[in-house]
């Protein structure tokens, strides 16, 4: 398992994406209108809309993500498989898997 990326919420996609491509020299990996994914210095930041995704950390399961995932998982557009849980304190946490194509 390994660290894949960090998601915060914003209002405005497209005004995030110029925000953190000016500011931060973020390189846009996706973009529409409801999510957004930047590499900002070798790392993924993913810009979410509040009710699309929550807030959270997303950790890779790599290339044997056990049976969990695929009980409880969710197939997302890109053809990822994630599946979010809550830490003691309440935050979310992703495990995501991305299948070999």
């Amino acid at each position: 398992m390994k660290f894949d990326h960090v998601a915060i919420n914003v209002t405005d996609i497209a005004r995030s994406v110029t925000w953190y491509s000016e500011r931060l020299g973020a390189k846009v990996l996706y973009q529409d209108a409801t999510w957004g994914l930047l590499d900002v210095g070798g790392s993924k930041l993913a810009l979410t809309i509040p009710d699309q995704h929550p807030a959270h950390v997303a950790f890779d399961l790599g290339a044997d993500p056990g049976e969990e995932l695929f009980r409880k998982g969710k197939t997302h557009r890109d053809g990822s498989i994630s599946y979010y849980v809550n830490d003691p304190d309440g935050n979310a946490v992703e495990f995501i898997h991305y299948p070999a194509t």
